[in-house]
């Protein structure tokens, strides 16, 4: 025994006696040993290889197997090295012999090892022979066959159901019956645990208001699913752009890379709410410096109430013609008499509530209408006051009329 390992003990009289070492008291006493059972997943350490085993470590002075074959890569290398670590499942146990596996799978498996799978809620792996009625054909270690529905693909339905055919995958049997004549395998069942698995190692990493990374998965009318790593992320269709959104197709597409920013994290109900436009510069910060009170502007309109018509300025900036500006001095029921969707126009800027993120607009043409109508009287005004007898230079519809006449012929 080492010295080191020595230690001073105390007895009862309070004198000093050597003895054995806490360590050797503590491996000494009785100690009740972990029982693993079936389908357990642990971590197991490679303590030798054989040719045809891979022997393990599996805790508490126990050790199992697991085939070789198991570890092997298609060229027939082996994977793992002596103190290498896995993830094994126990599958089954003879005597004092444990049988590990990373997944039932492979020609050598025993119709006892699928029961076993079913039975432990061991992943088993199958190849995806062809489609038939209500979904798909799968063999499982090299002649067992399976049925696996449409449903149980994937949480998706492929558009191509042929794009499976060939693939293999990993399957968690949810029936098995007849003596394994009737199996039915499932893949969206191994697809969940793995996202719950990454739903845990994100909630440890991700923080609402912080800068993520995503690919579009799919687009709805209410908005786009983004792939965060593992678990689908939802944008609003009010979170994509700062302007109003009609079609979502002409914002995204799916398959790209964007980058926004988390709105909000409830995995209680398996929601993540991400924003495009929280990452965009606020336009109405310089709106100021872009559109001057009275100033004149080109805008699209973006859609019309009963009360008047909306005008995008630039993107994130609307700006309101009420309907009474909107007919020119002529009464009107609905802004659909005078404009459309789409239209571009000519506006002016009457008022800007940066508080209330406000624009009130007119309509450009009406605005100048007035300002010439304006000119003409002063300028009525100033010959009146300039002329020795007013009556010869005509009434104020006339001179009204020709300064306009004079505008239009410019």
């Amino acid at each position: 025994m080492d010295p080191k390992d020595k230690q001073t003990i105390t007895n009862d009289t309070g004198s000093a006696e050597t003895g054995e070492s806490f360590a050797d008291l503590f491996n000494d006493s009785p100690v009740k040993k972990k029982t693993i059972k079936p389908g357990q997943k642990i971590e197991a350490e490679v303590v030798s290889i054989s040719k045809e085993y891979v022997f393990l470590d599996v805790g508490d002075k126990s050790e199992g197997y697991i085939t070789r074959e198991e570890l092997e890569d298609d060229n027939g290398d082996l994977t793992v090295k002596t103190g290498d670590f896995i993830s094994v499942f126990f599958l089954s146990s003879k005597g004092s012999e444990k049988l590990f596996t990373t997944k039932v799978g492979g020609t050598s498996t025993s119709a006892a090892h699928l029961e076993d799978a079913y039975a432990n809620g061991i992943p088993v792996e199958g190849l995806v022979q062809k489609e038939i009625k209500g979904g798909y054909e799968i063999t499982l270690s090299g002649s067992v066959r399976a049925f696996c529905p449409y449903s149980q693909m994937g949480f998706r339905r492929a558009e191509d159901p042929q794009t499976h055919i060939g693939d293999r995958y990993t399957f968690k049997i949810t029936k098995y019956s007849e003596n394994g004549r009737n199996i039915v395998v499932s893949r969206r069942a191994i697809l969940a645990e793995e996202r719950e698995q990454k739903k845990e190692e994100l909630k440890k990493t991700l923080t609402e208001g912080m800068t993520i990374r995503g690919e579009v998965t799919s687009i709805r009318d209410f908005g786009a699913f983004v792939d965060i790593g593992g678990i689908d992320a939802l944008i609003p269709i009010s979170e994509i752009s700062m302007e109003r959104v009609e079609n979502i197709n002409d914002y995204l597409t799916v398959g790209q890379k964007v980058e926004a920013i988390i709105l909000n994290l409830d995995w209680e109900n398996n929601r993540v709410a991400l924003s495009l436009k929280a990452g965009m510069a606020d336009p109405w910060e310089s709106i100021e410096e872009k559109f001057q009170i009275g100033s004149c502007c080109t805008g699209r309109v973006a859609r019309l109430l009963n009360f008047g018509a909306f005008v995008t300025l630039e993107p994130g900036v609307d700006g309101l013609v009420h309907i009474s500006k909107l007919g020119c001095g002529k009464r009107i029921n609905h802004p659909r008499e005078v404009v459309v969707e789409g239209q571009t126009i000519e506006v002016r800027i009457e008022s800007i509530d940066l508080e209330k993120k406000r624009v009130a607009l007119d309509m450009a043409s009406e605005a100048r209408k007035e300002a010439e109508q304006q000119e003409a009287v002063e300028d009525y005004k100033e010959h009146v006051n300039k002329a020795d007898k007013p009556a010869s230079i005509g009434s104020l519809g006339e001179i009204l009329q020709k300064k306009l006449q004079e505008k239009n012929n410019r």
